[in-house]
């Protein structure tokens, strides 16, 4: 039965365990509704102004854009007004020279030179020559500017429709996020971060880790339990490495927000009752922290041989350990010899204490016994020389019994009755 305070009047009731459970349930599920609703609020938020920002920023970068082309336009356009002007600068020039080349053969045709109207006529032709020559290349200036005013469109309508498909992909991604944390639950989460860690070793463990063995910690005798255990021997079957792993994630949408320090405690304790050298913890926590994002973080300050990593490093880490065990395996197995001599050494140090032991047990006990014996002995002589003296009391008791009665008279007798003394008299007269 539970016991519950009403917050308003004061009374105390009792419930039992099923509806006590029911209250925490509508109580856990009002909280956790308000705390999705304000996640989906801030969600909502988030994506709008995600949106917003979005939009802003592409206008930016297409204002940005335009002004680019409407620059690169303007200076296309001077540098094309500038090569015309010239060009017709140049095209006037020669025309004035054609003209009073022109004029002097008209001057020299009047004279009567029939070779110099030849003359005339074939620069009128490469006057007209030339012309056509340079009105070709303003066609094909005007041609080339058209083509890359049509370029800067096309890619300008090409990066506008990348920026919508990327907005779509986005919000469709935001979607699919809110509905698979909506129906993904807290051990959910938890179990697929052991389910990628666990997947992850196993795609090289034949390659990478031929002898080693890693699995779920399922004994819980103690209380609790790890996640993961790794351990690993070498050819002649001595073990020189083994590591306790703890998996954690959490929802965003959680109300409790846990630090990776909370399971620190725990998980050394775990490590220590199941006789691992290392501890591991593998979260995702934390997400914004630059200490926990930075790499391998090494808490043994606190903690012994403790590490906390994302879960991108989990195959390097047990790398990293395993390569450091290895080259410590020659010192593991002289120190392994010199343990077992001294276990040795230990054996018989204990079997000569049992035997000094047993020995000295056995001496103590038989002196008990012998000085027990001497104790009843000398009650035996106590006793016999009481009795001796008793006898020699007895005998002197008779002694005197026996003289007092040789003594014994008539006379003695009657000494104190007169009466009686007569009588005696009387019976001898």
């Amino acid at each position: 039965m539970q016991e519950i305070k009403c917050p308003h009047c004061g009374q105390v009731f009792t419930v039992d365990e099923s509806g006590y459970q029911q209250i925490v349930s509508q109580v856990r599920d009002r909280e956790f509704q308000k705390e999705l609703e304000r996640r989906e609020q801030e969600l909502s938020d988030r994506k709008q102004s995600d949106l917003e920002n979005l939009e802003n920023k592409q206008k930016s970068e297409l204002e940005v854009l335009r002004l680019r082309q409407e620059r690169e336009m303007a200076e296309l356009r001077q540098t094309m007004e500038k090569e015309i002007s010239q060009i017709s600068q140049s095209k006037e020039k020669e025309l004035i020279d054609k003209d009073m080349l022109i004029a002097e053969l008209r001057g020299k045709l009047n004279q009567g030179d029939i070779a110099k109207d030849l003359a005339v006529a074939e620069a009128v032709k490469e006057r007209d020559q030339e012309l056509q020559s340079r009105s070709t290349e303003i066609v094909e200036l005007n041609s080339r500017l058209q083509n890359q005013e049509a370029e800067h469109k096309l890619s300008e309508q090409a990066l506008k429709d990348r920026y919508e498909t990327e907005l779509r992909l986005r919000e469709d991604q935001i979607v699919q996020l809110k509905d698979f944390k909506a129906r993904m639950s807290t051990k959910m989460v938890g179990e697929s971060l052991e389910q990628h860690c666990q997947d992850e070793f196993n795609k090289i463990r034949m390659t990478a880790f031929p002898r080693a063995e890693f699995g779920k910690d399922n004994d819980a005798s103690s209380g609790s339990k790890g996640d993961f255990i790794y351990r690993e021997k070498s050819e002649d079957g001595v073990e020189f490495i083994s590591i306790m792993f703890e998996m954690k994630n959490e929802m965003e949408t959680t109300a409790t927000k846990h630090k990776n320090e909370d399971f620190f405690k725990e998980l050394d304790k775990d490590r220590r009752e199941k006789n691992c050298e290392y501890a591991v913890l593998v979260t995702l926590l934390e997400p914004d922290s630059e200490l926990y994002n930075s790499g391998i973080v090494d808490v043994s300050y606190r903690y012994e041989k403790m590490y906390v990593i994302r879960p991108q490093l989990f195959i390097p880490m047990i790398t990293l350990l395993r390569n450091a065990a290895l080259n410590s395996l020659q010192y593991r197995r002289d120190l392994a010899v010199v343990r077992n001599q001294q276990v040795d050494l230990r054996n018989f140090e204990d079997n000569m204490n049992a035997f000094k032991d047993a020995f000295g047990r056995n001496y103590r006990l038989a002196s008990e016994k012998f000085s027990k014996a001497i104790e009843e002995i000398d009650k035996t002589i106590d006793h016999l020389q009481k009795t001796k003296e008793a006898l020699l009391s007895s005998e002197n008791n008779l002694r005197l019994a026996n003289n007092k009665a040789e003594d014994l008279s008539i006379k003695r007798l009657t000494k104190n009755a007169p009466t009686v003394r007569e009588m005696f008299e009387e019976l001898n007269e």
